[in-house]
């Protein structure tokens, strides 16, 4: 009785999955014609050829893209571009307007304007999988190839931009996601912010600027609070010249609480990471080689900075933290990899800048854990003239330096702790005191050697 009613069960079991299989290929099975009836845009949006746009057409087709973006934004699904080239002057995007392309197959040509997508208090707008080619096309002062003002919720995901004649992505007041596209030979700067309304930029690939890589501003002081995550930064030129303001992968300017964190960059002009007057900046694990100045910077009016978890190889000053003399203070230095750096600063600098040093610190800092080797300067410095103030430097490896530490004794310079270090190769010593750039002691480590109040020294391993 048991075996007839297992074989029964088998039956019925094989009957009943034969019957799903056989309904399940029916509803999955679609006739040719019935294909063509329902393409694939009838349910992600609007195909763009249904306006009389023409893939691979060699006229402008400004008028007709315009018509098809304001009536799929009217209608709330997105415009969808299939492969081909589509040369076009300035197309106003619109709230809730969503531009999708097939990624490497749909681009759009730039035949001239103030930039090729533009926005002012649009939100909700997507781009994907679109290239843009600028051209090499001029474009006004302070534009972007997609310029985008007051928009919230703001997203360019897996698109590509090249030849922009200005810059590559311009965002005023604008909270979104500029994440996963390639924006090369650009002739300013790949991204702009300025003044963000909450900011993710991650995992581009920026190649080939003329200005900076990436760029978060703000008109003044305050928080910001944008991420710049995971990119990939390479070949920064300074093309306008200056003392810094050009040729760094990634500034942050008054833009408080700004985190760097995970990026690779590579062949700057000057910095690969530059705070400016930004409070609570976070730079972290990033990998940094072959940049002509101090690879990671935080400088000026700014309180509160973490630098952390580094690598530096090849640039003239590894980390610095500076000017207490407007304000700049609070920081700590923790984790780096700094080595192989360079004997000098690029032209357009003052002649008389320091180079050669991995880390140099100012005020209220901190500075553990981190390991220099190649330095030819100093290794470690603290303070310039009087300006330091309460900076502990402990638990670093320096090695193969012109000299280890370098402290500030000059009239009405502040305290500093100096311990545990492990400090070798340094021929001009392992401690000495400073006057501005320039050694005035002999080895403050060395058995009997000259004390000053202000210069702690504890327990440190030397080898000469």
């Amino acid at each position: 009785m048991r075996s007839r009613e297992l074989l029964v069960m088998n039956v019925n079991r094989r009957h009943l999955l034969g019957a799903s299989a056989a309904g399940m290929a029916g509803t999955l099975a679609v006739s040719p014609d019935a294909a063509r009836a329902a393409p694939l845009t009838s349910v992600l949006g609007r195909d763009a050829t249904q306006y009389g746009i023409h893939p691979g057409s060699p006229d402008d087709q400004t008028k007709p893209l315009q018509r098809a973006i304001d009536d799929a934004a009217r209608a709330q699904v997105p415009l969808v571009l299939p492969p081909g080239v589509y040369r076009t002057g300035m197309l106003r995007l619109q709230n809730g307007t969503q531009l999708i392309g097939v990624r490497g197959a749909t681009k759009l040509i730039f035949n001239g304007g103030a930039s090729m997508l533009s926005s002012e208090g649009a939100g909700r707008i997507g781009l994907a999988n679109i290239t843009l080619d600028g051209g090499g096309i001029p474009l006004p002062s302070r534009r972007g190839l997609v310029h985008c003002i007051s928009g919230r919720d703001i997203r360019i995901t897996d698109c590509e931009t090249s030849g922009s004649g200005g810059n590559g992505i311009w965002f005023e007041k604008v909270s979104g996601d500029i994440s996963g596209n390639i924006i090369a030979k650009t002739a300013a700067t790949a991204i702009v912010s300025f003044d963000a309304q909450g900011l993710i930029v991650s995992r581009n690939t920026i190649l080939g600027t003329n200005d900076n890589g990436i760029e978060i501003l703000r008109t003044a002081i305050g928080d910001d609070g944008t991420l710049v995550a995971d990119n990939r930064i390479e070949d920064i030129k300074a093309g306008p010249g200056g003392s810094g303001q050009y040729g760094n992968a990634i500034n942050a300017f008054r833009a408080g609480n700004v985190i760097v964190r995970g990026n690779r960059i590579r062949n700057c002009d000057y910095s690969a990471v530059r705070g400016n007057s930004a409070s609570n900046i976070q730079i972290s694990g990033n990998s940094v080689s072959d940049v002509r100045e101090v690879a990671l910077y935080s400088e000026f009016s700014f309180e509160g900075a973490v630098i952390a978890n580094n690598t530096v190889d090849g640039a003239a000053f590894g980390v610095s933290v500076c000017n207490f003399n407007e304000g700049g203070r609070l920081a700590v230095v923790q984790g780096n990899i700094i080595r192989n750096l360079l004997p000098k600063r690029p032209i357009g600098t003052a002649p008389d800048d320091d180079a050669g040093i991995g880390i140099y610190v100012e005020a209220d800092t901190s500075v553990t854990g981190n390991v220099i080797e190649n330095a030819p300067s100093f290794g470690i410095v603290a303070g310039w003239g009087k300006y330091l103030r309460d900076v502990v430097i402990s638990g670093n490896v320096i090695r193969n330096a012109f000299a280890g530490v370098g402290v500030s004794v000059a009239p009405g310079a502040g305290t500093a702790l100096v311990n545990n270090n492990m400090i070798s190769e340094t021929p001009r010593g392992a401690v000495v005191g400073l006057d501005h750039a320039r050694p005035v002691t002999a080895d403050l480590s060395a058995d009997g050697a000259q004390r000053f109040a202000q210069v702690v020294m504890g327990t440190n391993a030397v080898r000469r």
